[in-house]
């Protein structure tokens, strides 16, 4: 009976330490939606008043607008699409909307940190070109940064808003320099069931 504790004792220890197994990359991505409310929630039309400038530093002057954005393919200023503008893939990217599309191939990408937070990666390819990587906060699965083609975007203040969530905040670094060149904030933001009249896809 001694034996046989001290075996079930021995063998418990040794399950404790296995470490925990990462996730495949298409398990992240579905860990990642459904941690942000799932497919149905996510972020897909809406209005959003921003403020933003370039430079090193936030600047109390930035320039604040109303948009329309239906990513990827669409992005209004008043009543003017703004044609090609890579802002409509990194917006696709942080509502999440990259991960929803069939088409859209992911892969894992190993052994990254942010500000000493270590985070799993996804590099997607199919849907976007050239490959867009993001990396999502190990515990909260919530998306810390986009690197897509020169730069690097770090995401910040996420909000709680009609069953999902978003950031508020994003700086762009260049990737090579890692130096900051881009502020951008969401003052306020609206879920859209319909585009306005004057607007069409």
């Amino acid at each position: 009976m001694r034996q046989l504790l001290l075996f079930a004792c021995a063998m418990y220890m040794t399950c404790d330490r296995v470490p925990a197994k990462e996730p495949d990359a298409k398990s992240l991505a579905a860990n990642v939606i459904a941690s942000a409310g799932g497919k149905d929630k996510l972020l897909k039309q809406f209005r959003m008043k921003e403020r933003f400038n370039a430079g090193a530093k936030r600047t109390t002057s930035a320039t604040t607008r109303t948009s329309i954005v239906a990513p990827p393919k669409y992005w209004w200023v008043g009543a003017t699409e703004r044609g090609v503008e890579p802002a409509k893939t990194t917006t696709w990217a942080w509502t999440l909307g990259v991960l929803t599309d069939a088409k859209s191939q992911v892969a894992l990408i190993p052994g990254v940190t942010e500000d000493k937070t270590p985070l799993d990666g996804l590099r997607i390819t199919g849907t976007v070109s050239p490959a867009l990587d993001m990396y999502f906060d190990k515990k909260t699965r919530q998306l810390v940064r986009v690197d897509w083609r020169n730069d690097i975007y770090i995401f910040s203040e996420w909000h709680k808003y009609d069953g999902t969530r978003y950031p508020a905040k994003c700086i762009m670094y260049k990737r090579k320099t890692r130096v900051p060149w881009f502020h951008h904030e969401i003052i306020q933001l609206e879920r859209l069931k319909k585009l306005p009249a004057n607007l069409k896809k």
